[in-house]
């Protein structure tokens, strides 16, 4: 397939087969996945993917992509094509039982991929696993640890709802036009049972969020509003830390504590 690259879509395309077989073998597609695949490009993945899989689905937005696609793959049976915008997808439409998961895949353009991996969450307990190519700054923010630079709200939000994994870096050299960054290909698996359940989510993500919203403030301040320096103490927490000191668990903790004086609030 040739193609004309499409700036405003973030299309920066694999060129390089031994870094798509090396991405198939960390899928590893089995014969029994029903497989999801965003952004398919000019189909680097695609064609390894629809001779190992049951079924895929590819979500596709660019017109130009649609009938090189469907010329190419459209007799086969796994293939199934959707021209739409993969951030407003409804991804449970594509279930077929009650108790089916999906496996997802994708290039990731660099401009879309937190919004989507949030879109994508939202549907959690029906993907068994993902595995994205992205930005590596973004791929380091995301399985970055307490204590580090790279870790905050991104990798908070994330390490809250999956397992995060870092498993190998892509040079620009291996993507036509070449990008100006390194990419890096992570897998994330949603959990099944929570380890650190947040007895409401809002709540959770809005204390994330204000916690990260001064990286340079204490807890104390960045979280005046929602609880005090006592009540954070009173939960064992340090209120003259930063947020980018604590682990997912702290911050389940604070938001249960701020669930818990809201409830108190209300009766």
């Amino acid at each position: 397939m040739s193609h004309q690259h499409k700036k405003r879509f973030g299309q920066n395309f694999l060129n390089n087969q031994q870094i798509i077989d090396c991405i198939v073998r960390a899928i590893h597609p089995k014969p029994t996945d029903h497989m999801v695949e965003i952004g398919p490009g000019e189909a680097a993945l695609t064609a390894p993917l629809l001779k190992q899989v049951r079924k895929l689905d590819i979500i596709e937005i660019d017109n130009d992509l649609i009938a090189p696609l469907t010329q190419k793959f459209g007799h086969l049976p796994a293939f199934h094509l959707h021209h739409t915008d993969a951030l407003s997808f409804d991804y449970a439409s594509l279930l077929e039982a009650p108790n089916e998961k999906v496996r997802v895949v994708g290039n990731l353009p660099y401009n879309i991929s937190s919004p989507l991996i949030f879109h994508l969450l939202t549907y959690a307990e029906r993907i068994q696993d993902m595995h994205f190519m992205l930005q590596k700054e973004v791929v380091d923010r995301m399985t970055a640890e307490p204590g580090t630079k790279t870790y905050g709200r991104l990798s908070v939000m994330l390490q809250y709802r999956c397992q995060v994994q870092f498993l190998f870096k892509v040079g620009p050299k291996n993507f036509t036009p070449p990008p100006k960054v390194d990419s890096a290909i992570v897998r994330l698996i949603p959990y099944d049972t929570l380890p650190y359940p947040a007895e409401n989510a809002e709540h959770f993500a809005q204390l994330v969020k204000a916690a990260f919203a001064h990286k340079r403030k204490t807890l104390r301040n960045n979280l005046k509003g929602l609880l005090t320096a006592e009540q954070i103490e009173a939960v064992g927490i340090d209120p003259g830390g930063r947020a980018e000191q604590l682990p997912v668990a702290d911050f389940v903790t604070l938001a249960n504590a701020y669930t818990a004086y809201k409830q108190q609030e209300q009766t």
